[in-house]
């Protein structure tokens, strides 16, 4: 669950849309075996099976919030890292931006929540319209459909219910 209150975020929507994207890029096992995903490294997963073979689950996890890790997984050449798998790249201008004094999960959550303002999805999430937000917020987070990465892209049904399963209300269409 998203640290930061509903109040802080700017309503019990955003902090469920929150939710959803951390289920959408960090699978169950990973979430439950770490600090909720805030201190997940990419390339971390739980147990899995892949082409009819058992794979083990390898949970990578950072060991403190002072800064964003900026370790980088060769295998998928990134540095996605805590709970919304941001990018080494981005933390400092966003700390800076947002006046935060670290990586925190608090941190990291209005980081997230800057991102999705920036793609103006905010309006879209408060009144509801969660599809509407998801592809908005596309290009930001690779496991969301409607973008070009070439990652898998989690399905809208499956997203739309761990937003409602956080407490989120969508609009009747």
């Amino acid at each position: 669950m998203a640290r930061i209150s509903a109040d802080a975020a700017g309503g019990p929507n955003i902090v469920a849309f929150l939710d959803m994207i951390a289920a959408s890029e960090i699978d169950a096992y990973t979430l439950a075996h770490s600090d909720d995903g805030y201190n997940v490294l990419v390339g971390s997963h739980g147990p899995m099976i892949r082409e009819g073979k058992s794979i083990a689950p390898d949970v990578r996890l950072f060991g403190n919030y002072v800064a964003h890790p900026n370790i980088l997984n060769r295998e998928l050449n990134s540095t996605a890292a805590g709970r919304y798998q941001l990018l080494a790249r981005y933390f400092q201008p966003y700390a800076t931006q947002l006046h935060l004094p670290d990586f925190s999960p608090v941190s990291q959550d209005l980081i997230a929540i800057q991102q999705i303002r920036e793609r103006k999805a905010i309006p879209l999430i408060l009144d509801g319209q969660i599809t509407l937000a998801i592809y908005a917020c596309s290009p930001i987070w690779a496991s969301l459909p409607g973008n070009s990465y070439g990652q898998h892209q989690n399905a809208i049904s499956m997203l739309v219910a761990a937003y409602r399963e956080a407490g989120g209300k969508v609009a009747l269409a």
